[in-house]
């Protein structure tokens, strides 16, 4: 599988609405020199970095830059509606995607998956013509088993899943359900390790984020349980809960970054 990271890697350090930001927010210039540094061949650039604020010279710029440090970039965002869909297409052309990561939900727009099967209808066709794949994430919203049935139905080899290891548990999907049911529809993976504690008063369970390989994840068979053949993006993704201050947040989330990234290519994506 082919190893990654996403403005998912570095949520704080990116900045967190509602919270406050770090001195200097990462820009995506600063996202390629981390994956770079990283020595990882993808970039997942998505909602919490969206693309379409960018100006056309940042954006001509990211491309240039990524292509001059070797990097794949796959492109993220929210919602299925056809115009938001045909935009981040766009996008995906300028930056020679073959991917692009979608959540059914948006701030705008929570649709039914009937309405968003018919939004995504409309703008299928294109996908196809352009050769570019469009990746449904699981989410809480929608279980496994109606987000498959929709990719499905939908009959396209330009149609499949994003599959996150931790989002389902919002909907009391475990990481084997959710691998299960989803897997074999799987065109990209984003690894997320958690862990899940007692509260204090032993009156509830608390689920937070973990260093890749130091959770409650299995990642080992996780690889293993990815369909054979798929040269698939594998991107870390992270939790990291808040610490005493943002800026020890962000320094604890690169740390998690680079001890994630040396466990995945132990396992042995590349």
């Amino acid at each position: 599988m082919r190893l990654g990271i996403s403005s998912w890697t570095y949520p704080w350090a990116i900045g967190v609405s509602g919270f406050p930001p770090p001195s200097r927010p990462m820009r995506l210039a600063d996202l390629l020199e981390r994956a770079s540094a990283l020595k990882v061949g993808v970039v997942q650039v998505a909602d919490n970095m969206p693309l379409h604020k960018l100006d056309s010279a940042e954006l001509r710029d990211a491309r240039d830059q990524a292509a001059g440090l070797g990097l794949a970039i796959e492109i993220g965002t929210r919602g299925v509606e056809p115009d938001h869909l045909l935009r981040y297409l766009s996008l995906a052309v300028q930056f020679d995607a073959v991917l692009l990561r979608t959540l059914t939900d948006s701030a705008e727009s929570q649709p039914s998956l009937e309405q968003a099967e018919k939004w995504i209808r409309e703008v299928l066709p294109k996908f196809e013509d352009l050769g570019i794949t469009l990746g449904l994430e699981n989410y809480e919203t929608h279980s496994c088993c109606d987000l498959a049935a929709l990719v499905r139905r939908l009959e396209s080899r330009r149609v499949g899943v994003s599959l996150d290891t931790v989002n389902s548990l919002g909907a009391l999907e475990t990481p084997d359900r959710v691998v299960e049911t989803l897997a074999p529809l799987a065109v990209n993976l984003h690894i997320k390790d958690f862990a899940i504690d007692r509260v204090p008063q032993m009156m509830g369970f608390v689920v937070s984020g973990a260093p890749a390989g130091a959770g409650m994840l299995a990642i080992p068979w996780l690889l293993g349980e990815m369909p054979p053949g798929n040269n698939m993006s594998a991107i870390l993704e992270q939790w990291p809960p808040l610490r005493e201050s943002i800026e020890a947040t962000v320094a604890m989330e690169q740390e998690w970054a680079e001890q994630g990234i040396q466990y995945l290519r132990s396992c042995g994506c590349t």
